[in-house]
């Protein structure tokens, strides 16, 4: 009796930490999170536009973590909940919210407008990247806290409009941490590395894929230890810090990726960061 009694509370001290340090926000680049069934029933079909999401169970039943696009609409979203042509729906209101802008300078203006002979490999490279973040690998997700790859000064928040020399560019997708070259860079979650690659704008790049849609991207890397296909710990190093790519110096980006949408990396870590 008193071994069940102790798996009993492991159990539930496990529920209760998946969430320690995850904060949802369902606004545009945040992420919501929906009771789509009750406790005791099976694990659900969910998916939002299309794509299926993370789904965790809780002591009250099951939740989904959807991640929201900086361009989601205002106002209500919805979810399917069920097999392919019996789906339900449940919609869900997304809030708006205020990125600021952002100006900087780049030295090289190939890294503004790149020549049109580097075109056809930034293109290449956006869709291996899209494809990377997309995958679902279904196995569970029993946390959705993330640890900060690198402990350092917030340099860059996610959902920056930026400008580059006076162009207006894409919203920052991730969050900057400002750390010296060669500072070790550590995975934020288990997970499995499913990219490793030298890319025009990211420089040295490490995808790990977490499960269920729930991905994490460190770049401009002065070097990385990994491997594709290589599983990894949280906390286990990906490779040290530089400013490979488009960096105005060195630091760390890091992006976090739901259903296919980039989200913002500080929802997910604890304590909250100072605004």
């Amino acid at each position: 009796m008193t071994k069940v009694i102790a798996l009993i509370a492991a159990a539930t001290s496990l529920i209760a930490n998946a969430h320690a340090g995850f904060r949802p926000e369902a606004v545009p680049g945040g992420v919501a999170e929906i009771h789509v069934a009750p406790a005791g029933s099976p694990r659900p079909e969910v998916r939002f536009g299309g794509r299926p999401v993370l789904l965790q169970q809780q002591r009250d039943g099951w939740h989904a973590l959807v991640g929201l696009s900086l361009d989601t609409p205002i106002g209500d979203q919805t979810l399917e909940v069920g097999p392919e042509g019996q789906a339900r729906s449940l919609s869900f209101p997304v809030m708006p919210k205020a990125y600021p802008v952002q100006k900087l300078t780049i030295k090289n203006p190939k890294m503004v407008t790149p020549d049109p002979a580097d075109v056809a490999r930034i293109d290449a490279e956006r869709k291996r990247q899209l494809d990377i973040r997309s995958q679902f690998r279904d196995v569970p997700v029993p946390r959705a806290d993330l640890t900060l790859p690198a402990e350092g000064r917030l340099s860059s928040r996610f959902g920056l409009r930026r400008v580059f020399n006076g162009e207006p560019r894409a919203p920052h997708t991730g969050l900057d941490v400002a750390v010296p070259t060669g500072t070790p860079i550590r995975a934020p979650a288990d997970g499995v590395v499913t990219l490793v690659d030298d890319l025009y704008f990211n420089g040295k790049t490490v995808f790990v894929d977490h499960g269920q849609g729930f991905v994490t991207m460190v770049c401009h890397l002065s070097d990385t230890t990994v491997t594709p296909g290589q599983p990894v710990r949280r906390g286990e190093v990906l490779g040290q810090s530089g400013m490979s790519g488009r960096a105005t110096g060195p630091h760390l980006h890091w992006s976090v990726y739901l259903n296919g949408a980039a989200v913002d990396p500080a929802l997910f870590i604890t304590p909250p960061p100072a605004r």
